[in-house]
């Protein structure tokens, strides 16, 4: 586990808050880690009948912390890479999950949303997914769920260009619910969560498993995968990492694919 995820039970809501503000709450291995634990644990915990997942601070998720991508490009992989167990445990979790989105959600702080039933953002939210700019690609299965929602152009522009969507365009897009004051994001998601716990278990379950295929899903997250390791260890993406470091434009033409 890890400081940087809290876990709270509360009449048959698990909410899961990610308290790393300070760093915009990009996500480190082990904070993969403990997402992980807490979506697994939700499915046989015998209380837990809706997922609530928030953010502490002005931003919801930077997305993937780039010092760890900058190891695994290096080949310093940990012996398991907890967001792999993080994305497979939201393909397969049968329970809804709500989420509250304000400031930004960056990359993995997107393409996670693709998971989630019940999605509110803050009024000023901005969703992106800058991929290539990084010379890496999709993942989370964002590749197949992302044209399925707001169709081939759109979906293309978020990741080859990484511009940010407005949190009134995801909606009207059909990435989101709705947009709420950011004074009330909590609350309202609260009352979303609150009035699922309030259904039978059984038929939110059924319903969420005909909507999906988790499987399907898990076979995109995998083929995603093999890509991803690929750009990972490519001369643009040690470009991409440099740059970064050095805190400077990277440029991609003086390097091979």
């Amino acid at each position: 586990m890890t400081e940087f995820v809290k876990v709270e039970r509360d009449r048959g809501i698990l909410t899961v808050t990610l308290t790393r503000a300070d760093k915009k709450n990009a996500l480190t291995n082990d904070m993969y880690g403990a997402l992980a634990d807490a979506v697994e644990g939700a499915e046989t915990d015998g209380k837990t009948r809706v997922i609530l997942l928030q953010a502490d601070g002005d931003m919801f998720c930077a997305g993937n912390d780039i010092s760890d991508f900058a190891k695994y490009s290096a080949g310093q992989a940990p012996a398991e890479k907890h967001a792999t167990r993080f994305l497979h445990a939201l393909a397969r979790s049968s329970r809804p999950i709500v989420a509250a989105v304000q400031g930004r959600a960056v990359g993995i702080g997107t393409t996670m949303l693709m998971h989630c039933d019940m999605l509110l953002l803050a009024e000023g939210t901005l969703l992106s997914t800058p991929f290539v700019n990084l010379a890496l690609v999709p993942e989370a299965a964002s590749s197949l769920l992302m044209p399925a929602r707001i169709g081939h152009v759109r979906a293309f522009e978020m990741f080859a260009l990484g511009e940010p969507v407005t949190a009134t365009d995801a909606v009207a897009w059909g990435l989101a619910n709705r947009v709420v004051p950011a004074e009330a994001l909590r609350a309202q998601a609260r009352e979303v969560a609150e009035r699922l716990v309030a259904q039978p278990l059984g038929a939110l379950i059924a319903t969420k498993q005909l909507v999906r295929q988790p499987q399907a899903l898990i076979d995109h997250m995998q083929a995603e995968a093999e890509v991803f390791a690929q750009r990972l260890r490519s001369a643009e993406a040690a470009e991409a990492f440099a740059a970064f470091g050095e805190r400077r434009a990277p440029d991609f033409t003086r390097v091979a694919g």
